[in-house]
């Protein structure tokens, strides 16, 4: 049967780290057409978007379920269990709910729905859209085989999807949804050095984003550890040392450290909210 799925939240929320450009093609062929997504939000303005891709809309989300099988839940956490409170009528043993709300756990999902509802958490991350990202997800204890893997399949041409166990979720969001912001504050930070030493800042930028993407594909690709890749473009005496050794001085390795950590926590925190 062909699956729908539906997107609840405000626009930053539908616009930030979730998978629905590939799902239905922007680039690359998804595997659901977008006649057979529908997203349910509040008012039209968070709506306008989705009906430029062929989506269908509606402001009731009961309706949702009514015509759907796989249910994307991207709201803010706190917004969460009133939204499920209101579904939780219409939820039925066909249904497979994931949810995008960051902190908010397993045990408090399966705790707000029918028993033996199908549930799952996903976090995926920004690049997502451009269908080279990160995402994460964790089964309930109604979910089979089957439907995790349904959820990759739906999820692979969004990039990298792996299943995890469930304490895993929260430190990829410190590492991978919001570690994005990281590499644009370091991918700034080199541009602005290359401009401090006399090159025009365009092309600063354009270069410093192509140096982070190459690194990136030969971690990925050689699946050599980032130290020996590090080690590979060092040479005694030589400027990359030079240059090492000032970031080593100002705590760089440390101060990623405890990003990804308070990253993390606040995750956490907000689930406890």
């Amino acid at each position: 049967m062909p699956y729908r799925e539906v997107w609840k939240g405000a626009v930053p929320h539908l616009r930030c780290p979730c998978p629905h450009r590939a799902v239905w093609g922007h680039g690359e062929q998804g595997k659901v057409p977008a006649s057979n997504i529908v997203v349910s939000a509040p008012s039209d303005r968070n709506l306008a978007e989705w009906r430029e891709w062929g989506c269908r809309t509606t402001h009731c989300n009961l309706e949702v379920l009514q015509e759907s099988t796989v249910v994307f839940l991207a709201t803010k956490p706190h917004v969460l269990p009133t939204v499920l409170q209101e579904l939780r009528p219409a939820v039925t043993s066909q249904h497979l709910l994931i949810s995008l709300a960051a902190g908010v756990s397993l045990q408090k999902l399966q705790r707000l729905l029918p028993t033996g509802t199908k549930v799952l958490r996903l976090m995926p991350n920004l690049p997502c859209v451009l269908q080279v990202g990160a995402a994460v997800f964790s089964r309930g204890s109604g979910v089979g085989d089957g439907d995790a893997a349904l959820l990759q399949s739906l999820l692979s041409p969004c990039g990298l999807c792996e299943e995890v166990p469930e304490s895993y979720i929260n430190i990829h969001t410190g590492l991978s949804g919001s570690g994005v912001a990281y590499v644009y504050l370091f991918a700034e930070a080199m541009a602005e050095g290359a401009v401090k030493m006399g090159m025009p800042g365009a092309l600063a930028s354009r270069i410093a984003a192509q140096t982070l993407l190459g690194a990136a594909k030969m971690l990925l690709e050689t699946g050599e550890h980032p130290a020996k890749l590090r080690g590979d473009v060092c040479t005694p005496g030589g400027t990359t040392i030079h240059g090492l050794y000032q970031l080593e001085k100002g705590a760089l390795r440390a101060t990623v450290m405890n990003a990804v950590q308070a990253a993390t926590e606040r995750a956490s925190e907000m689930g406890e909210d």
